[in-house]
């Protein structure tokens, strides 16, 4: 009899350990920290994942790409502008996964590596949290707009719908001179990223009085983009400067426009 309590005692607890390392595995939400290589460097980033998480199902993922004043290697900044103030103001809205990369200092988005090592850390996501591979858009503000323009023609198929914020395809005087950035592209680059993004549903998002990114940017995108006859929103705030990003992630119609979107025949029809 003593025998069999003791057995039924280890066997107690150890259901119980198995349940309280479940709950801990599913307690796991939040802004997780995570890491990444790419070639020999080991990039730091974060990832939203919502507190009703689970894996029963698959979720939709956003690859949100921070601006200039966000670079470095602490694996945290990134959060704290864009997006990641959104969804911490309106986590009822993000009912997704969010990536948070971050760019090394002194280099853009529109560099090699960076541009690996953010999809590599998208991938990661999708593969440890369940992402849906027909639902993943991508976004950006300020040098993320201009990442943005510049990783969605080269990833045909990879991205549902598009979100650029104060971006553009010219280099701002301040960034020409950094080390490894291409040459300034022709007035012709704009139709050429139009016609490679084809279909995908876009919305731009700028401020008409912005000193950092001339709105002209996102008109002539966007300009381009109906010519191609691509599905383009255009959102512009009269009078905002820089940081149209904060009105643009706070509008209640975004998340269910991009989340609505999905990689299928149907994709670029969706209003």
């Amino acid at each position: 009899m003593i025998a069999w309590r003791h057995f039924a005692v280890i066997a107690l607890l150890s259901v119980a350990g198995l349940t309280v390392s479940a709950l801990g595995r599913k307690r796991e939400t939040g802004f997780l920290n995570r890491a990444v290589t790419a070639g020999s460097i080991t990039y730091r980033y974060q990832v939203y994942v919502p507190a009703d998480w689970n894996k029963s199902k698959k979720w939709p993922v956003i690859l949100f790409l921070h601006g200039a004043g966000e670079r470095g290697d602490d694996g945290l900044i990134q959060t704290e502008v864009g997006i990641g103030t959104a969804v911490r103001r309106h986590v009822d809205r993000f009912p997704c996964l969010v990536v948070f990369p971050q760019c090394k200092r002194n280099v853009w988005w529109l560099a090699p590596e960076m541009e690996t090592q953010a999809l590599k850390a998208l991938d990661r996501v999708i593969k440890e949290f369940k992402g849906d591979p027909q639902r993943v858009y991508l976004t950006g503000i300020s040098m993320g707009g201009y990442g943005t323009w510049n990783i969605a023609p080269k990833n045909p198929g990879k991205f549902a719908a598009l979100v650029p914020v104060c971006g553009g395809v010219r280099l701002p005087p301040s960034a020409r001179n950094l080390p490894g950035m291409p040459s300034d592209p022709p007035e012709g680059r704009y139709a050429e990223i139009a016609q490679k993004i084809g279909s995908i549903p876009v919305w731009v998002f700028h401020g008409s009085a912005d000193p950092v990114v001339p709105v002209a940017e996102s008109r002539k995108m966007v300009e381009a983009l109906k010519a191609a006859g691509t599905n383009v929103k255009y959102t512009e705030y009269e009078g905002v400067s820089h940081n149209s990003w904060d009105r643009a992630y706070a509008e209640p119609e975004l998340l269910p426009w991009m989340l609505s979107q999905r990689l299928s025949g149907e994709i670029g029809r969706k209003k």
